[in-house]
């Protein structure tokens, strides 16, 4: 794959939702399930982004800021590491 943009140098306004454990990342509720959000979603602070599954426990993991989802890294039933970025998250410039 291509080489991992160095530590928070993406682009400026994205945001990074990164996972808080290591697990098994999981787009939707429950298999054959609208996932939680695509790209081009607008999503507010607490919104359930998606699933990590740790040892049989489902995490919900929220949002921290309120905004577009531009990116998402991972593919549904991928492991992901703690602080493994999930989601890109450009933030609204609402006043």
């Amino acid at each position: 794959g291509a080489p991992a943009p160095a530590e928070g140098r993406t682009t400026e306004d994205v945001h990074l939702v990164k996972s808080p454990i290591v697990g098994t990342f999981y787009e939707s509720p429950s298999p054959g399930t609208e996932a939680f959000v695509k790209i081009g979603t607008y999503v507010e602070t607490g919104k359930i982004l998606c699933i990590v599954e740790a040892m049989k426990l489902m995490n919900e993991i929220e949002s921290d800021v309120s905004g577009e989802v531009v990116r998402i890294f991972v593919e549904n039933g991928q492991p992901v590491e703690y602080g493994q970025p999930l989601f890109g998250i450009r933030p609204s410039r609402k006043k």
